[in-house]
């Protein structure tokens, strides 16, 4: 029996949700170095100030992001829920103000390789944060590898970190296109909205996603929606360096208050109740690679 056919058989045995508290959102970018994390961390605990129980993954595997950006050094990883070592209740970590994150580790490249006992034990996982959140945000790697599309394919809800660097634009559309052509993406089921970050003013972070959007609906016929825009502020920067979310650290500066706003959009923002758990995120990803 292949993985693709193990897979088939873990939903019929586990019963995997169609419904489910938690809303998941994918936060990705084209390249590194536009501040994805920072995004996704700040959108956390703005969420996390609403009333939220907001869960972090770090998909970033191999990488530390969250855990180097909270200044909180994790014990467990999503590697020892996969080697059984640990539940995945385990492995959460408690962040500032309460938000959870769990830590990809650097032991995960194996995903597409796991025995049926450990798919039927992480998707068992999966459904148990479902019911510790209202929001789990995935932070994924930066770039168009096969792990970041299969990520953003797999979910309903996806935004797009971009900056005005010309080759972070040219990026943000190469990874647009790239999902277009994925065999798991589907146009009518998935919503993907730009944040422009490190913007001089608000109207270049609305000229940037009109640009991109032009593009991608001519080219792609795959229309974009828009969150919001965070200016430059060298107090995001002291932040960081402090290992203090500015959103904590600096909570009236111009970055808080625009993370402050994008995320009450999010908040008030209607949620299909089609949309995929947790559990079936990462169904649709191991499906796929199980497939290949």
């Amino acid at each position: 029996m292949d993985q693709a056919e193990q897979l088939r058989n873990i939903i019929k045995m586990n019963h995997i949700r169609q419904r489910t508290k938690a809303r998941v959102i994918t936060i990705t970018s084209g390249k590194g170095g536009v501040g994805k994390s920072n995004v996704a961390i700040n959108l956390g605990i703005q969420l996390r100030k609403m009333g939220l129980n907001v869960i972090i993954l770090d998909a970033d595997f191999g990488l530390a992001n969250i855990e180097v950006m909270f200044g909180t050094i994790p014990k467990y990883n999503l590697k020892d829920t996969i080697e059984g070592k640990k539940s995945l209740k385990e492995i959460i970590t408690e962040g500032p103000m309460g938000v959870q994150f769990i830590s990809g580790g650097n032991g995960v490249e194996g995903l597409a390789n796991l025995s049926k006992v450990q798919l039927g034990n992480l998707l068992r996982g999966m459904e148990q944060l479902d019911e510790l959140a209202d929001v789990i945000l995935i932070d994924t790697g930066a770039g168009i590898s096969d792990s970041v599309l299969e990520f953003v394919a797999s979910g309903n809800e996806v935004l797009l970190v971009t900056t005005p660097e010309p080759t972070s634009l040219t990026d943000s559309y190469s990874l647009l296109k790239a999902l277009n052509n994925h065999s798991g993406f589907s146009k009518e089921n998935i919503e993907i909205k730009i944040i422009a970050n490190k913007v001089s003013n608000m109207v270049e972070g609305r000229n940037l996603y009109t640009k991109l959007n032009l593009v991608t609906e001519r080219f792609l016929q795959m229309p974009l929606g828009f969150l919001g825009s965070i200016p430059m502020d060298e107090q995001i920067i002291k932040a960081i360096m402090r290992q203090i979310p500015i959103s904590i650290s600096y909570p009236n500066a111009r970055a808080s208050k625009a993370f402050e706003k994008m995320s009450a959009q999010l908040n008030g923002t209607m949620i299909s109740e089609n949309r995929k758990s947790l559990a079936e995120v990462f169904l649709s990803y191991f499906n796929r690679k199980a497939d290949k």
